[in-house]
């Protein structure tokens, strides 16, 4: 089973960034126990902070794996380029997101892509991305 993890804007400074909110581990730590305890499932993580650049990732796998689980950060609640790009492609996606959205900011209430995708996880930490992960298997 091929499942790719793509990170959207802001995300490589988990860890880092606003503690209190998205939590003090990096992801790539938390990427490397998800490796090891998952060793039957070819995981691969892309992250990038330009809404174009995560379009043509997934343009480029979305006809030949089996699932994406997706935090497009900020993106979520503005993109539809990127909505877009979920509905054309023929690989289910998962939405994840690290913090409780509802919890937060009004604007963050609403994703633009939830429509395209198979499910959305919210609030359940890093562990969203593992519950992606099993709903896949």
């Amino acid at each position: 089973m091929k499942i790719q993890i793509i990170n959207g804007p802001n995300l490589n400074l988990l860890g880092k960034r606003e503690p209190g909110i998205y939590g003090s581990e990096g992801f790539e730590s938390f990427y490397k126990q998800l490796l090891a305890q998952y060793p039957n499932v070819e995981l691969s993580y892309y992250q990038s902070n330009v809404e174009g650049e995560i379009i043509n990732k997934l343009h480029e796998i979305g006809f030949n794996y089996d699932g994406i689980i997706l935090n497009a950060g900020a993106y979520t609640h503005t993109s539809v380029a990127i909505a877009d790009a979920i509905a054309g492609i023929k690989t289910p996606v998962v939405e994840v997101h690290i913090s409780n959205v509802y919890a937060r900011e009004e604007f963050r209430h609403h994703s633009m892509m939830a429509k395209n995708c198979k499910g959305i996880i919210t609030g359940f930490g890093l562990m969203s991305y593992e519950l992606a992960l099993k709903s896949f298997l």
